[in-house]
C-alpha cells in the first residue's frame, strides 16, 4: 500500500509526468531530459530522485553521465499499463507532442555525434576490414545461423557502435547491450529505433563480469569482440552463466592468424582462434558447439561458432586451463 501511495505522489507533478512519458519512449540521460523539458539539470535531478525513491525510475551511472529507464519491477508495472491507457487531455496532448518533437532533436544530436566518430575512425576500421570478407557477408551468415529459432531475450556483448542491435534487435523480445566504453554506448544509442521504449537496456560493464542474473538471456552475441579478451575462456564462461537452458551463443571472430600488427596497432589481445580452442572453452562452460561457418577473406578468415547451453556442470574459473 505504501508503495502505491509513493507512486501516486511521485506522479502528481506535471514535470515528473513528462519525464515518465519521455522514458516510455526511450532511455535518456538526465541532461537530455533537461534539454527536452527546458529546465535546469539540478531541477530535473530532483524530480528524478523522487521518481527513483518511488521505484518508478532506475538510475545508472555511465562515466560522467547518468542514464534513466523506467523500472520493470512488479509494483510499477500496473501503473505503467494504466499510464498507457489513459486518454490525454487536449493540453496534455499538446505538451506530449512538443516533448516528443524535442526528443527527436536529441536523437538527431546522437546521430550526428555517431557520424562524426565514424568519420574520425573510418581509415583505421577500413584498414582492418580490407583484410577480411565483406561485413555484409558476415552478417548474412549470422542471420542464417540464428534464423532457425526465436531470438528471445538477447545480449550483445561488446556492442560497440550497436550494429548487432540494428541487425537483430527488432526480432528480439528484449535487448541488453553491454560495452565498457561510455562513448561506444552513446554511439549505439543512436542506432535505437524510434519506438525503442523499455525494450532496450544499454549497460556499461565488462565482459569478464556481466551485470546480469543467471539464466536471464536466450541469445548471446559476441561480434568481433573475443579477440580483445586476455582470458577468452572467462568471457565464454560468463556468457554461459547468464544463458537459459537451451540458449544459444554466436561468436563471430577471426580464425587463428599471424598478423602481429593487429596486436600492437589495434590492441588485439588474441590473434584469432582455432575451432579446437572454442570447442574446448565451450565444453568447460557447459556449452555444446553446434555449427561452425568459415568465411575466407583476403588475408584473414572470419569464423562463426554457434554454441548451445546444455545445462551441464560448469567448472569453477580457478579449475580451468586455457587452450
Amino acid at each position: 500500500m505504501h508503495a502505491a501511495l509513493d507512486i501516486f505522489r511521485a506522479l502528481g507533478d506535471p514535470t515528473r509526468l513528462r519525464i515518465v512519458h519521455l522514458l516510455r519512449a526511450m532511455e535518456l540521460a538526465v541532461g537530455e531530459i533537461a534539454q527536452v523539458v527546458g529546465q535546469s539539470q539540478p531541477r530535473v535531478s530532483r524530480h528524478v530522485r523522487i521518481l527513483a525513491e518511488a521505484g518508478l525510475v532506475e538510475r545508472r551511472k555511465e562515466g560522467n553521465w547518468v542514464f534513466l529507464r523506467l523500472s520493470r519491477t512488479p509494483p510499477v508495472a500496473p501503473f505503467l499499463t494504466l499510464f498507457d491507457r489513459l486518454e490525454p487531455s487536449a493540453a496534455e496532448a499538446l505538451w506530449q507532442a512538443a516533448d516528443l518533437a524535442r526528443l527527436a532533436a536529441v536523437r538527431a544530436d546522437r546521430a550526428r555525434a555517431a557520424e562524426s566518430y565514424f568519420a574520425e575512425h573510418a581509415e583505421q576500421w577500413d584498414a582492418i576490414r580490407s583484410l577480411h570478407v565483406a561485413e555484409a557477408d558476415v552478417e548474412a551468415a549470422m542471420i542464417a545461423l540464428l534464423a532457425r529459432e526465436p531470438i528471445g531475450r538477447m545480449l550483445d556483448i561488446g556492442t560497440g557502435t550497436g550494429r548487432m542491435i540494428e541487425l537483430f534487435g527488432g526480432q528480439a523480445d528484449a535487448v541488453t547491450a553491454l560495452d565498457r566504453s561510455p562513448d561506444m554506448l552513446r554511439l549505439a544509442r543512436a542506432k535505437l529505433p524510434q519506438d525503442a521504449g523499455d525494450k532496450y537496456a544499454l549497460l556499461l560493464g565488462d565482459f569478464l563480469d556481466l551485470p546480469l542474473d543467471p539464466a536471464s538471456v536466450d541469445t548471446v552475441l559476441l561480434h568481433q569482440v573475443l579477440h580483445y579478451a586476455q582470458a577468452p575462456e572467462t568471457v565464454i564462461a560468463e556468457a554461459a552463466r547468464v544463458m537459459a537452458s537451451g540458449g544459444r551463443v554466436l561468436i563471430a571472430d577471426f580464425a587463428a592468424h599471424e598478423r602481429e600488427e593487429l596486436r600492437t596497432r589495434d590492441q588485439h589481445a588474441r590473434l584469432g582462434f582455432s575451432d579446437d580452442q572454442i570447442a574446448g572453452w565451450f565444453a568447460q562452460a557447459g556449452l555444446a558447439l553446434e555449427r561452425v561457418e568459415t568465411l575466407p577473406g583476403q588475408e584473414l578468415t572470419v569464423q562463426l561458432w554457434l554454441g548451445r547451453r546444455t545445462g551441464a556442470q560448469v567448472l569453477p574459473i580457478e579449475g580451468r586451463i586455457s587452450a
